[in-house]
């Protein structure tokens, strides 16, 4: 075949004989390449009849190869990434985040210098938001690139960085010695046409370039790498077998005719003066460079310079990165939304006009919570001078990076005169579950809990993990398929499933992803479940605040679902014994225990566990064996400093003996075990007649049971 004969031109037949040819030749080159170090044809070479290579696949995809060397990297996969020790540290940079922060970062160079009035020149260069890789050169030929990992020790991405488009592989009239250092990046355009390819493969989207980038680098198989758009900026080194100039910007000029990327942007800038004017510049084309810029770096120009300044422990003294500051404009509120989280949260957000914010397009905002668009902050201090937020006011809207959008402050000037304050709800816009703000809390939360449908899904996922029922085969994705179909909507459900759908013309095997056998299994699963532990019970309801821990504090101190059940329903306006005895266990607050009371006395909640209840048998908690402790039952109460045990083994001890430890003293207490500096508690004992013993006459009474 001619390698002058056009692509366009060719038959499917001459298509299908050159990709054979082409085929043999680079893969032959590749492993001659990077696997011999015996190069068989010149860079240049090899570059153009890849392009070739890759032009006849785009037009005859169908007839592209298994063995394409598109699909390769140059060195055999690794199964994981090996770690590498830099002989350079790589360092991160200190911020300045205004002028003053600049000025004084130019005042400690002088001073440090002894330097007096004539301005220190430096270099000025757009401050990439990427991923910094170092690459090292021996002889010329690229033999390895590390991320900066702790900036001791990096991650060995080399057959992946090979991939890198604009990376050379080989370089001439380099030292022997070379680590080019830079950022590995992706353009707007690229990174576009990349989250269209992933919506098209029904593959997760990238949240921005950066991190598109990042994850890109760091896959463990390089033809991953490779079909991603990454790019590379050269702008620091590392390890030198001999320096490239006595400067910065000679040093970056040496890179670039080296035929690295450099930014165009970098210019010499003498004192701040000039800094800030070229800071300004940079950042009046942010917008338009096609790629992400966070701030720019100034760097001591001259190197001999920077050699003196040395380094700080993780920095520097000779450079520091000006970020810029978050993005604003200004927008119209169109309306205020509220969302209910997992939590039950109720979350506002600001539907706007759509405007471009750094690039881009925001059309949603988080406004926090009820306070913030109040005008104030969670300690109740005014904010934005007191200015509440509005559905119809003109508002400034921030962003810094990949941050969620939020509006910083409002136009007073432009609102309308029959504009009228935002009413938060006290009403869940889910469930109608009425929705409540708890002492200390900046938000306010829905109560339905498992009966509201922005929750249901989160909380039944909950209610089958692994702490709680832990149902073979029933996890997330099972879960929110039975809830799209509308056959498990609450816990209950679950327990109905067979009944209702393991046989006739809706059985559970004839749906996508179930057989017969998976089926029968799932159904086992869930009648294995019946019977569940108390403690396991209450954590799978999913009361906000009941974790594991407290769950088995609960049902260890109530035993059976009916002793505690009886308990909670005779608790009435937080109060009376029922209540301080809730209150005493150790490990439970106030806070938990409203949150715990609440959920049961919810009407609507309380319904949808007393049909859970009906499908179960819930176990009693374990005791332990030894009931004939002279405390097995008491309710037992340790205060002031103990000497001759830890807070933990005392409490541990007495739960072996089956006592019940309490943080709080109560006229249901039996016992309080009191050591140096009781305070309260022990005056609180002495006041209800319950008996106190030092730490020793506990150690009395327990060790009796023993003998």
């Amino acid at each position: 075949m001619n390698d002058t004969l056009s692509v366009e031109k060719m038959t499917n037949a001459q298509a299908l004989v050159e990709l054979k040819r082409l085929d043999g030749i680079l893969n032959n080159a590749n492993k001659d390449y990077h696997v011999d170090d015996a190069p068989s044809i010149s860079d240049a070479n090899y570059d153009a009849l890849k392009i070739r290579n890759n032009e006849i696949e785009q037009r005859f995809p169908e007839l592209k190869l298994d063995s394409s060397v598109s699909d390769k990297v140059g060195a055999p996969v690794s199964d994981t990434f090996t770690k590498v020790r830099h002989n350079v540290k790589m360092l991160s940079l200190s911020n300045a985040f205004d002028a003053k922060d600049v000025h004084e970062f130019d005042a400690r160079i002088r001073k440090f210098l002894g330097l007096d009035s004539q301005p220190i020149s430096y270099t000025s260069e757009p401050k990439i938001d990427g991923l910094s890789l170092s690459i090292r050169y021996e002889n010329g030929l690229l033999i390895q690139a590390t991320t900066r990992g702790d900036g001791s020790v990096g991650e060995n991405v080399t057959q992946n960085a090979l991939t890198i488009c604009d990376l050379p592989h080989r370089i001439n009239n380099a030292p022997q010695i070379l680590e080019v250092r830079g950022e590995v990046y992706m353009s707007h355009d690229d990174f576009e046409r990349l989250n269209n390819r992933q919506i098209e493969k029904n593959a997760k989207e990238f949240a921005n370039p950066r991190n598109a980038a990042a994850g890109s680098l760091r896959q463990l198989d390089p033809s991953i790498s490779a079909s991603r758009p990454l790019k590379f900026f050269a702008y620091a080194w590392g390890e030198l077998s001999a320096p490239l100039s006595t400067t910065q910007a000679g040093a970056v000029e040496a890179l670039k005719n080296f035929g690295f990327s450099t930014n165009p942007l970098t210019n010499i800038c003498l004192g701040p003066k000039e800094v800030f004017l070229h800071y300004e510049s940079i950042q009046s084309q942010r917008a338009t460079l096609g790629y992400d810029i966070d701030g720019v770096v100034y760097k001591v120009n001259d190197l001999s310079l920077q050699e003196k300044l040395g380094f700080r422990s993780t920095t520097p003294r000779w450079a520091i990165a000006h970020k810029f500051p978050a993005e604003i404009a200004e927008t119209w509120l169109e309306a205020i939304e509220i969302q209910v989280g997992r939590t039950g949260a109720l979350s506002p957000v600001a539907r706007l006009k759509p405007v471009t914010v750094g690039g881009v397009v925001v059309s949603n905002a988080t406004l926090h919570n009820e306070d913030y668009i109040s005008g104030r902050d969670s300690k109740g201090e005014l904010i934005r001078d007191g200015r509440d937020i509005r559905v119809g006011d003109w508002v400034e809207v921030y962003r810094a990076g990949d941050v969620i959008p939020k509006i910083r402050d409002v136009d007073l000037s432009k609102r309308q005169p029959d504009s009228i304050p935002f009413s938060f709800p006290t009403i869940c816009p889910e469930c109608n579950s009425p929705a409540e703000r708890e002492a200390g809390d900046s938000v306010a939360r829905c109560t339905g809990g498992l009966i509201c449908s922005a929750q249901a899904v989160q909380g039944l996922t909950h209610f089958v993990s692994r702490g709680a029922f832990d149902i073979d085969g029933l996890g997330a994705k099972q879960v929110e398929q039975f809830f799209d179909l509308g056959w498990v909507s609450e816990p209950a459900d679950i327990f109905t499933l067979s009944a209702r759908f393991g046989s006739g013309l809706q059985q559970l095997k004839n749906r996508d992803g179930w057989g017969e056998k998976s089926a029968e299994k799932l159904f086992a699963a869930i009648e294995n479940k019946r019977q569940i532990p108390l403690n396991k019970f209450l954590f799978g309801l999913g009361i906000r605040h009941i974790g594991e821990t407290t769950a088995s504090l609960l049902a260890k101190y109530y035993g059976s679902w009916d002793t505690f059940i009886h308990a909670i329903d005779h608790i009435t306006d937080f109060s009376g014994d029922y209540w301080d005895a809730l209150l005493s266990i150790d490990g439970i607050g106030e806070i938990l225990a409203r949150a715990l009371v609440s959920t049961f006395h919810a009407t609507k909640q309380r319904d949808v566990i007393n049909s859970l209840v009906n499908q179960l048998t819930i176990q009693d908690a374990d005791v332990n064996s030894d009931n004939n402790s002279p405390v097995s039952g008491k309710i037992v109460v340790f205060t002031g400093s103990l000497e001759l045990m830890t807070r933990a083994e005392a409490k541990a001890r007495a739960e072996t003996l089956n006592a019940k430890v309490s943080g709080s003293v109560s006229k249901r207490t039996d016992i309080v075990v009191a050591g140096p500096g009781a305070g309260s508690k022990a005056k609180k004992a002495q006041e209800l007649g319950v008996k106190i013993l030092t730490e020793q006459e506990w150690l009395d009474l327990i060790s009796s049971s023993s003998a």
